[in-house]
């Protein structure tokens, strides 16, 4: 018996200790922080995209298996904002040859984000 409840009081510490991580990780708490994990894999960062900042239109990288609502969703509950519309773009896997060799480019998905007016996104702003 000993050893037993020995077991359980070190897991509850190390959920509390995993607990106190996620924290530090993600101040805030934010209502659809699950769905975001799994929608959005990067902001897509490049000159054009910056240049759609100026439309209020921001880039991410997305799941293959996403779909415009979800991505809606993701944005609206982790970042606070208010989203106006969503496109999406599919990029098929391209052959590539280099030398002798022969590759593919990876397959992705972008959506391209337009906010309601006055809404912005701090993570873009500071890039």
């Amino acid at each position: 018996m000993a050893v037993i409840e020995e077991k359980k009081e070190k897991t509850s510490k190390k959920e509390v200790a995993v607990k106190k991580v996620a924290k530090k990780v993600l101040p805030i708490a934010v209502e659809n922080a699950e769905i975001a994990y799994k929608i959005l894999v990067e902001p897509w960062i490049t000159e054009k995209s910056h240049a759609g900042l100026a439309d209020n239109k921001y880039v991410f990288r997305i799941t293959r298996q996403a779909t415009k609502a979800e991505v809606k969703k993701a944005i609206e509950g982790f970042y606070k904002v208010k989203v106006e519309k969503v496109a999406v773009m599919n990029f098929i896997p391209k052959k590539r040859v280099y030398g002798r060799f022969e590759g593919t480019k990876s397959a992705i998905k972008k959506a391209i984000v337009t906010l309601k007016e006055g809404d912005k996104i701090e993570l873009f702003q500071g890039a």
